[in-house]
């Protein structure tokens, strides 16, 4: 992953997410980690184990076989024993550390510090705290993502995104009417130019857009898109 590429942005977003999200988990009691997440069969606990593996193996580089299903859960199993004060401790260095290696790779580790982005999302989502794909990080999260969707090969999408978790469109009017000047909007282009097709519009907000891209579940989220499948967006298989 090269184009246009900031080898510093994954490594910023990483220790943007360790000062947000482990003080918040440090104050988590313990039975609250035994809650499931939008990832099948995975516990809270077994998402951060599944997190601070995927982050050790970078910072030790041990990446051949790394990140296929048989190993993810492979480093689930290995830390079952472990306390969950272990598994932040490692999760910890693994934020702080993973993202100076990424930074001198070729860019195809990039996609994983944004992984671990949407991961701290899913836990926050079956913790029921607020900021799930959202809050701090977001901006270098998109640019991250505006890259990964163009090399996974999405077909392009133009996106209208409304600020503080507002569709870019009120109640009152369509889609394709133009913008409220009391909604705040920013633009982004995912993807790739398709021969003969036209790129797709998705006017949403961001933990909409991110949940898309990322396969988490979009029950109950509002958003408009026209041109494209939900499942051709997805850039994680």
């Amino acid at each position: 992953m090269t184009e246009t590429r900031d080898p510093w942005l994954p490594h910023r977003l990483l220790l943007t997410e360790r000062d947000a999200l482990l003080p918040l988990l440090r104050r988590t009691a313990d039975g609250e980690y035994e809650r499931r997440t939008a990832c099948p069969g995975w516990t809270v606990r077994e998402v951060l184990a599944h997190c601070s593996a995927a982050l050790l193996r970078i910072v030790e580089g041990r990446l051949e076989g790394a990140f296929t299903p048989e190993a993810n859960a492979a480093d689930v199993r290995e830390r079952r024993d472990w306390s969950v004060s272990r598994i932040l401790d490692e999760l910890e260095e693994g934020f702080t550390e993973a993202g100076k290696v990424i930074a001198a790779s070729d860019g195809d580790l990039d996609v994983i510090a944004l992984g671990e982005w949407v991961h701290a999302g899913d836990v926050r989502d079956a913790l029921g705290r607020p900021g799930a794909y959202e809050g701090p990080g977001a901006a270098e999260a998109l640019a991250i993502l505006t890259v990964a969707s163009r090399v996974r090969s999405t077909p392009r999408v133009e996106a209208v995104l409304g600020d503080g978790g507002r569709l870019p469109f009120p109640e009152n009017r369509s889609p394709a009417s133009p913008a409220s000047p009391a909604s705040p909007t920013r633009r982004i282009t995912l993807g790739n130019l398709v021969d003969g097709r036209p790129p797709a519009r998705l006017e949403t907000d961001v933990p909409t857009l991110i949940r898309l891209y990322s396969g988490r579940p979009v029950v109950g989220a509002r958003y408009v898109l026209d041109g494209a499948d939900e499942s051709e967006l997805v850039i994680y298989g």
